[in-house]
């Protein structure tokens, strides 16, 4: 789930609306273990599960660009889960876990982590699934199951960054609690939301314990077979949490493998225009252009040398009048371009060159 400055963003909801066995006619395979002989232990089934499901399971980082109530741009830190439905590097996540991202960071769940850059490459927020990218291949998967198959009282188990505790992700099992629930949770960032809640609808209730940071994770059956995506937890019932149906979301996590979003350039600053009255009160030297509010701390611009304060008055050869200006520019360019950025700041104008980036999620998601 998104983290706001330092802790998970976890959604606020307000609802609406095993063991081994033995074979018959066999003996026990624990009676060699009573003759003095070695016991041979059947494997636990959700262990089996665990076993096969968590090499695919995945920890999403982001970094969030978020304002105050003054209008100050202010960057903050999120966490969530995902999971590689491809081995070419195709990760199924919350829309909420990467929205408004200025970058996003996947770590295995190896011992060793490996770490990735990522993209969002598609998906669909009003039913809050994001489909991203990365580049690798060789990668373990997880199969996507039917949750239309689903029965009350079936057995699952849910996987993810609960907490962002240190220590790796954490496994809860439970069972299916309800069908077809309809759900609705505060989420201010949201763009295709209605006053800032998000109505999720046919949803799984589980009472396998979903927390914070859990969000984007999978939702598996006993077959280790995707059935639902970890969206939400209850804050004000024990043992309640919510999935999305994976049969809701299949066809677009298809389209986004089949037709990825294409690359958009990326520059890592939050601006805003130069108007007449604030290059007087702090004395831009420049009457129009993009000020920079805030430079993302690991992004192009920051790299490059380009702080809050300055104003950004071209690119590329391109005048820059407004912070609208900046948008319209790199969205004709590509990833990797260098290219040079023209500034008046504290210091005097100056010009840079900036190898632009990839942003990582589209001003407009599906």
């Amino acid at each position: 789930m998104r983290i706001r400055s330092l802790a998970a963003g976890a959604i606020i909801v307000s609802i609406v609306a095993s063991a081994c066995t033995i074979d018959a006619g066999q003996r026990p395979e624990t009676d060699s273990a009573l003759r003095g002989g070695a016991a041979t232990l059947r494997p636990e089934p959700v262990a089996s599960v665990v076993e096969r499901v968590l090499p695919a399971v995945v920890n999403v980082t982001t970094d969030v660009f978020t304002t105050d109530q003054f209008g100050n741009a202010q960057e903050g830190q999120g966490v969530g889960t995902g999971f590689i439905v491809r081995a070419d590097g195709v990760i199924v996540t919350n829309c909420h876990v990467v929205e408004q991202a200025s970058k996003i960071t996947v770590f295995s769940s190896d011992q060793q982590p490996r770490q990735w850059d990522a993209r969002v490459i598609g998906g669909d927020c009003l039913h809050d699934l994001a489909v991203l990218k990365v580049d690798e291949t060789g990668l373990p998967t997880v199969p996507l199951g039917e949750s239309a198959s689903l029965q009350l009282g079936q057995s699952v188990v849910a996987l993810g960054y609960a907490l962002a505790l240190e220590g790796g992700p954490s496994v809860t099992q439970g069972i299916v609690s309800s069908l077809d629930r309809t759900v609705r949770a505060q989420d201010p960032a949201c763009k295709v939301c209605v006053n800032g809640v998000r109505v999720y609808e046919d949803v799984i209730q589980t009472d396998a314990a979903i927390n914070r940071g859990n969000s984007g994770g999978p939702l598996v059956d006993l077959a280790g077979r995707v059935v639902g995506i970890n969206s939400a937890g209850s804050d004000s019932a024990e043992n309640i949490g919510f999935a999305i149906a994976i049969d809701a979301v299949k066809a677009a996590i298809e389209q986004a493998i089949a037709e990825p979003l294409a690359p958009v350039a990326y520059l890592g600053v939050s601006s805003q225009d130069v108007t007449a009255d604030l290059a007087f009160q702090l004395g831009l030297g420049v009457e129009s252009g993009a000020y920079v509010v805030a430079a993302s701390g690991d992004g192009p611009a920051a790299g490059a040398g380009i702080r809050e304060g300055d104003v950004i008055v071209a690119i590329d050869g391109r005048e820059v009048a407004s912070a609208e200006d900046v948008g319209v520019i790199l969205d004709a360019l590509r990833p990797g371009t260098s290219v040079t950025v023209d500034i008046v700041g504290p210091g005097g104008a100056r010009s840079i060159d900036v190898v632009l980036g990839t942003r990582p999620l589209p001003v407009d998601l599906p």
